[in-house]
Formats: structure tokens, C-alpha cells, sequence
């Protein structure tokens, strides 16, 4: 399974959910993968749903993994009657300008404060963050390169003015090597889970208490230039959304013209 993942250059983040998930599907029944039916899966997604109260999302992945495990590897003729779920339709959290800036001045660590400015001032997802290589940063032209981003697709994204600044002055302190943001292992990037740990410690030395991630700066990234006036459809290129249809999801969270609307209340 995983060589045939790797082969068709699926990412690692579903080359992992598909062998974890079909693992803990046998390790959860007990059975051989021959032995493997309907109501197997099925059991499984309950328990999860129940246990672990997993997301829609989730479900789907888990739809996805076992679908392709059985008919792509195994070739058997799996009739895996789940429906996938249709997915919550909930609105992203986002924070204040005034939010972001408590959280980046709360934070002391030159290289802790450089990987999450880039996030929110370039609209990266966190696996884009911690995979950049300096050379993907054309500071020259104020670009910068994402490679082999969702869907495997190289997209551009804007060089923050301030945020240059800012890493200058990283470079020459750090001085780093093939990635950006070295890991703690030599020849490694930085992982994910130190970022949001990085994120959750500023969090609570800023004094935010939305349930807000990471993944909530980039939201808040789009949000932002689309009170500015930006138009959505380059919003739309600097986030690398095929869709247009996800970039829209903004529109109801921004808060540019409902402020000048009046409640009754008001009037």
C-alpha cells in the first residue's frame, strides 16, 4: 500500500492516514483482510464516531483508504456501501489584525516568530511552512515559490514587506541550510507538531481564547485581504484553491460591510 501510494506521488500526510486507518480497521476486527466485509467497516466507522467523535472529513478518509486498499492493492470486489457524509458546513474561525499582532509580539524566539508570520502574511498551509527551502523566497521580486503544494500543483504567493525584514534578520542569525526551519534532527525541517505547539504557547501568552489553530492564521490571512478590497479571484491564486467555491467561504466571515450595516436597534 504504501509503495503504490508513493508511486503515485500521493502526499505523505494520506500515504500515512491510509495505511493508519486500514491498520487499526483489521487491528479493530481482528480479522485477516480477506475476511474484511461491509459490516466490518461499518462497525469501525461507529466505534470511531463514538469513541473518538471523529469528523465528517475524517469518515471520508477513512471511506477513501479502505476503498482503495481493497480495490487497488488487494483487487477485490469490496462493496463498500458507505455514503460518505455530507461535510459540516461551519464557518473557519478568524482572528482580529489586532489578534494576530498580540500573538507575534507575544512571542520572543526570533525563529518561532519568523515561521508564524510567514504563515499568516503569505496564507501557508503549515506543511508548505515547514517544507520552504530558501531558495523558494525570490526576495528580489517579493515571491514567494510554494512547491508541490495540495494537489501537487507549484503556486506563487506574496513577499510580506515587514515580514522581510524580519527574515533578514533570521538568515543571518540562523543561517540555515536546505530548509528554512531546521529541525531538531540534523537534515530536517522543522515538524508540524512544534509549530502548534510553538502557536499554542503564544495563544495563551497573548490571552486569545478562540478555539483557533495554526491552519486559523491562514484563514484569517484570506479573510483580511478580502476586507481590504482584494479581489477574490486573486485570493482565490495566493491560497492555491482549485476552486473558486472555497475561496467564497470568506465572504461569510468577513466582516468589511456588515459593520456598516445598523441594527434596528440602532436606528
Amino acid at each position: 500500500l504504501r509503495r503504490t501510494l508513493t508511486v503515485r506521488r500521493y502526499s505523505l500526510n494520506t500515504i500515512n492516514s491510509y495505511i493508519r486507518y486500514n491498520r487499526e480497521l483489521l487491528n479493530f476486527t481482528g480479522k485477516n483482510p480477506d475476511e474484511i466485509d461491509n459490516n466490518d467497516v461499518t462497525g469501525f466507522i461507529y466505534n470511531k464516531i463514538s469513541e473518538k467523535n471523529i469528523s465528517t472529513s475524517t469518515v471520508q478518509v477513512i471511506i477513501n483508504a479502505v476503498k482503495f486498499f481493497y480495490g487497488e492493492i488487494l483487487h477485490k470486489e469490496f462493496p463498500c456501501e458507505i455514503q460518505a457524509p455530507k461535510k459540516d458546513k461551519k464557518l473557519p474561525v478568524v482572528l482580529s489584525k489586532t489578534e494576530v499582532m498580540a500573538i507575534l509580539d507575544s512571542i520572543c524566539n526570533l525563529k518561532h516568530k519568523t515561521i508564524l508570520m510567514l504563515i499568516y502574511s503569505a496564507g501557508l498551509r503549515i506543511n508548505e511552512a515547514i517544507t520552504i527551502q530558501i531558495h523558494d523566497i525570490d526576495i528580489e521580486r517579493g515571491l514567494i515559490l510554494i512547491r508541490a503544494a495540495k494537489g501537487r500543483k507549484d503556486r506563487t504567493t506574496i513577499l510580506s514587506e515587514k515580514f522581510k525584514l524580519l527574515l533578514e534578520a533570521y538568515i543571518r542569525t540562523y543561517k540555515p541550510g536546505k530548509w528554512l526551519f531546521n529541525g531538531q534532527r540534523s537534515g530536517s525541517h522543522i515538524s508540524a507538531r512544534s509549530v502548534q505547539y510553538i502557536f499554542s504557547t503564544a495563544l495563551i501568552r497573548a490571552g486569545i481564547i478562540k478555539n483557533v489553530t495554526v491552519h486559523s492564521l491562514r484563514h484569517s490571512f484570506a479573510t483580511h485581504l478580502l476586507e481590504q478590497g482584494v479581489d477574490i479571484r486573486f485570493i482565490q491564486e495566493l491560497l492555491g484553491h482549485q476552486s473558486p467555491n472555497t475561496t467564497m467561504i470568506y465572504t461569510h466571515v468577513s466582516t468589511g460591510k456588515i459593520r456598516n450595516i445598523k441594527s434596528p436597534l440602532d436606528m
